[in-house]
């Protein structure tokens, strides 16, 4: 069986879990080492970006990829899980001008502390807090710094308004809908929600699970060294190569006098293949991750 590596861009559908969309993949390529980028709730659908193989060493650095969503909001009515799949906890009628309403909207542009909704799939004492908020146990959620890079407001037919939403990683619609709803004191919930961004990644790079398979498989595959496209490169001379594939801290004056600059570099060794990522540190510069 061929061996994969690289990335995929799956758009997910309704009602399935990232989890699933792994699972199907692993089956349908036969390839044990697969995992995702970045949860979307069984709700949401779009950008799911799935590593495959040595691929799969990426997923750290994908995770901290900045996001685009389209949501749709349901004003008037909060629910548990902040969602429209929730139960509903409180009514309130919509009494609000379209200014005030995209006014609200606008005010949640930039960086702030959110706190995400209880039932997600984040862990306290190792617990994930979905398990403990369906078993009724009470506790305490700690907010989060996130950043919202923008806002566009694509159409209001209250109690309903749509908006395209860019994002730091962490952030939560379902917690943006939320607040949103608080500020205007009508309360509110997330009614759909569409990934269409996820680092470089977009819609138009997916495809539906249905549409994958083996014939297909080796067309769509993004390697890994595209998703550092915007790195700098630096050819590595062989007998500096075995250190550096072996993790040594290269402290060598003929190495580091080579780097004008500090950070994380995409490595190749003298025969143009991609190793790998390297960091120049102040005085070394060493293996950061092999792919």
């Amino acid at each position: 069986m061929k061996e994969f590596n690289g990335i995929i861009v799956i758009n997910k559908e309704e009602g399935m879990t990232s989890f699933d969309v792994v699972r199907k993949v692993k089956k349908i390529l036969s390839c044990k080492k697969v995992g995702h980028t970045g949860t979307l709730d069984p709700m949401a659908t779009g950008v799911l970006p799935i590593c495959i193989g040595k691929a799969t060493k990426a997923a750290n650095y994908l995770i901290k990829d900045n996001k685009a969503y389209i949501a749709e909001v349901k004003l008037g009515e909060v629910t548990d899980t902040y969602d429209r799949e929730g139960t509903i906890v409180s009514t309130n009628d919509v009494n609000i001008s379209e200014e005030n309403l995209i006014k609200a909207i606008k005010s949640f542009v930039g960086k702030m502390i959110q706190v995400p909704p209880k039932y997600s799939a984040l862990k306290i004492n190792g617990q994930k807090m979905y398990d403990l908020a369906r078993k009724g146990i009470e506790f305490e959620v700690k907010g989060r710094e996130i950043e919202v890079f923008s806002i566009e407001i694509l159409n209001i037919n209250l109690p309903y308004f749509t908006i395209k939403v860019t994002c730091s990683k962490g952030t939560y619609i379902r917690s943006l809908a939320y607040d949103i709803g608080q500020k205007l004191g009508c309360g509110a919930h997330l009614f759909n929600l569409q990934r269409i961004k996820s680092g470089h990644f977009n819609l138009d790079q997916s495809l539906k699970l249905e549409a994958l398979n083996l014939d297909n498989i080796e067309s769509i595959l993004i390697s890994v060294e595209e998703l550092f496209k915007d790195l700098n490169s630096f050819t590595i001379e062989p007998y500096f190569e075995k250190l550096f594939l072996n993790g040594v801290s290269i402290k060598d004056n003929r190495l580091i006098s080579k780097f004008m600059e500090m950070g994380i570099f995409k490595v190749y060794n003298n025969s143009g293949k991609f190793l790998g990522l390297g960091k120049r540190e102040q005085d070394f510069f060493k293996m950061e991750s092999l792919f």
